[in-house]
């Protein structure tokens, strides 16, 4: 499909060395501050999680970062401890298309967990991602090594960037669109991405936090 073809100049993106490098420098100075000033709120949430079934507080799962690279992403833990293996029986009842999963009703979510994903509360243990490098603070939404196997040449170049915390598509359409037009808004965020774009990104999101746009 026309829509659908390469897009993306990798030689163009990784030459962008100021631009990385202050991006590098702002994400591990915002995420060192999130962590501190977010503190006293993840503690309640931590407690919250353990009180309702008493698992695990957090989540960790293997995802594709730049340039195909794996690593572990932590989350706050919004499903019941054995979610994992339920997916297979979930998988016909996928709401979203292409290769990703989402159900709006997911049987697995826990009680706290649909509060603290309706307001992206469960991804702020992404910010230790961040400061190990495995992230930024903006860019594509991490995908699942299951997921990337599905990938056209033209969906792997949402992998010449790190992932993010938040993005175009996270701090816009989110679960309205499908896969294809998430994919669409990555691209599209490569392609525009400067500090001052990060920072727009950024405030909208805080901006959901308060007011949801359709998370779940």
């Amino acid at each position: 499909m026309a829509d659908r073809q390469i897009l993306i100049d990798h030689k163009r993106i990784e030459s962008r060395k100021f631009y990385h490098f202050t991006k590098r420098v702002f994400d591990v100075l915002m995420s060192l501050l999130g962590l501190i000033v977010l503190s006293p709120a993840m503690a309640v949430i931590a407690y919250k999680i353990k009180k309702e079934d008493g698992g695990p507080i957090f989540y960790k799962q293997v995802r594709v970062g730049k340039d195909g690279r794996h690593f572990e992403m932590y989350k706050f833990r919004s499903m019941v401890v054995n979610a994992d293996q339920m997916l297979g029986d979930l998988r016909d009842q996928n709401e979203v298309e292409g290769a990703m999963f989402k159900m709006k009703t997911d049987p697995r979510i826990t009680q706290i967990g649909h509060f603290i994903r309706k307001h992206s509360l469960d991804e702020l243990p992404q910010l230790v991602n961040v400061l190990k490098g495995d992230m930024s603070l903006v860019g594509p939404r991490p995908p699942l090594p299951s997921e990337v196997e599905q990938y056209t040449d033209y969906d792997k170049q949402r992998l010449f960037v790190a992932p993010g915390c938040t993005g175009l598509w996270q701090a816009t359409e989110r679960n309205s669109v499908g896969f294809n037009e998430m994919v669409r808004l990555d691209l599209k965020y490569i392609e525009k991405s400067s500090f001052f774009y990060d920072c727009l990104i950024i405030c909208k999101t805080v901006l959901i936090l308060f007011n949801p746009n359709g998370s779940y």
